[in-house]
């Protein structure tokens, strides 16, 4: 997910507010949201390169206490963002043979963007 500007693709300060933030919000007027996961190009590649992906879109899991069908209507028109919202169980299943990157509640990319700003 992120702005539709092509230089702007990869910018997680500006698409990580909005996941879990605004998108966090609206799914949990559905149901409680429990996790939220990057997956794809995103969640196999350290965040440091990640200006490697411009002009790709996000892959974002939401695990919430059920599933949520066509969740793709709660997305902001200006983010390209794949986003899936599963159970537990789904969730589980869908990154057993994948690499991810968890952002909430457990914010793996903390340490590294706190990183990144004190470099700047």
């Amino acid at each position: 997910m992120s702005q539709v500007k092509p230089e702007s693709i990869w910018q997680h300060d500006k698409v990580l507010p909005y996941i879990l933030t605004s998108l966090k919000d609206k799914i949990n007027d559905i149901a409680t949201v429990e996790k939220i996961i990057i997956f794809g190009s995103r969640g196999r590649l350290p965040v440091e390169r990640w200006n490697e992906l411009e002009g790709k879109d996000w892959d974002i899991l939401i695990q919430a206490r059920c599933k949520v069908k066509n969740a793709g209507i709660l997305v902001n028109k200006n983010y390209h963002l794949d986003l899936l919202v599963l159970d537990a169980a789904q969730t589980h299943q869908f990154c057993q043979n994948r690499t991810v990157k968890e952002i909430f509640p457990v914010n793996e990319l903390e340490c590294l963007i706190t990183k990144n700003t004190e470099n700047e």
